[in-house]
């Protein structure tokens, strides 16, 4: 910032996450900074682009980063838009620091290095702790989700959550503002949360304090199986990009899928609506939920080729192929001889070409029908060769 025309004679404080990160020796992806004293006028006739809706925050003429007017929140309606907002050249420092959530985010760094930290962040860092701000942290229900993704973000350090601020979330879990969290939001939250280093954190702080059966009932219904799907975050099958996907984008899928995983078609289907998940989230879901019945399935039962086929048609392999490989690596967690079984049965039943069936004079609803009876009867005979060479006695 030393030497930037744009910012001299302004009061600049870099504050939040990065401030926090950089003393927890936590990489920092970007920054974001506070101006003290200053009026709107002034930022746009220095070249700065005003982009805030809701209260006045510019991006820099040349470095594009964001650089908000220092203010102040007061309550006014529900949930976390309901805030008046004053932002003016009377607003110090202090007062912009107090509107903040976790003491942590609450430092500000001068261009010199000096850290204004009226309420103790830096204390907090040493003792590994989540803390609140201020009482104020009521006034803002989305602060129960931030503080539950902290702690997704730093458990792995060693950090918990104050004893005062998980009382402020139960009060806040208890007093309706949950409710009044856009669908969104909470889903924002919640993704974010999935790709921190311990997910599992995150849904037994919203479980502890109450929030979670406010947001996300269903993984409640089974009090024991909360416990053995966040045990579930961390066994993923093998992550494959997929075009211009991402292995961390792959990663969040795939915890959220097995989260899900033991739910019924109504639960996953209740909790896709109210939180009106991303369709790739809800697909991939629905997949291993299928895989996973499959596996039970064979675990009470030696498998049919009914079953098999209804598999494969369940997760829509004969159209989306790449869908398969994925879901027999899930399936290789638990149960890699049926995984390498039913990868060969596919391979088996894939081979048989509809075009081959239309040269034999098959057309219209009859295509289909003899395509699935063959396909079923090679899946059959993949099946029984298997089983009869787990069954020879070696010589």
């Amino acid at each position: 910032m030393s030497g930037d025309r744009f910012l001299e004679g302004l009061e600049v404080y870099c504050v939040g996450g990065a401030v926090r990160d950089a003393r927890l020796g936590w990489p920092v992806v970007d920054h974001d900074w506070v101006v003290v004293g200053a009026s709107v006028d002034e930022m746009t006739r220095r070249g700065f682009t005003p982009v805030g809706r809701d209260f006045p925050v510019f991006l820099h003429p040349v470095t594009h980063e964001e650089y908000a007017l220092a203010r102040t929140e007061r309550k006014r309606g529900h949930g976390y838009t309901g805030f008046v907002v004053q932002a003016s050249p009377e607003v110090r420092l202090e007062d912009d620091l107090a509107r903040r959530d976790l003491t942590i985010n609450a430092m500000a760094e001068a261009p010199d290095g000096t850290l204004t930290d009226p309420y103790h962040g830096q204390r907090d860092l040493a003792a590994r702790r989540l803390r609140h701000v201020s009482p104020a942290f009521v006034e803002d229900p989305l602060r129960v989700l931030r503080t539950a993704r902290f702690l997704a973000r730093y458990r792995a350090l060693g950090f918990h959550i104050a004893d005062d601020t998980q009382a402020l979330m139960r009060e806040l879990a208890e007093s309706g503002e949950l409710g009044h969290l856009v669908a969104e939001r909470v889903w924002t939250e919640t993704e974010k949360a999935l790709g921190e280093p311990s997910p599992e954190a995150y849904f037994t702080a919203l479980d502890e304090c109450g929030a979670l059966e406010v947001l996300m009932p269903e993984l409640l219904a089974d009090p024991e199986a909360l416990p053995v799907a966040l045990a579930r975050l961390h066994r993923l099958p093998a992550l494959e990009r997929d075009g211009a996907d991402d292995e961390a984008g792959s990663r969040c899928r795939w915890r959220w899928a097995r989260l899900l995983e033991h739910l019924d078609d109504a639960a996953r289907a209740a909790l896709t609506e109210r939180l009106k998940l991303p369709k790739a989230y809800a697909d991939l879901a629905r997949q291993a939920a299928r895989t996973r019945a499959l596996r039970m399935a064979s675990e009470a039962a030696p498998l049919s080729a009914r079953q098999v086929l209804d598999w494969y048609d369940g997760i829509d392999a004969w159209r989306r192929d790449e869908r398969l490989a994925p879901q027999l690596a899930l399936l290789a967690l638990d149960a890699p001889p049926l995984a390498r079984r039913l990868g060969e049965a596919y391979r088996a039943a894939q081979a048989i070409a509809p075009k081959a069936l239309l040269a034999e004079g098959f057309k219209g609803k009859a295509l289909g029908c003899e395509l699935e009876r063959r396909r079923q009867a090679v899946i059959a005979r993949v099946l029984a060769a298997d089983d009869g060479a787990a069954h020879q006695v070696p010589s």
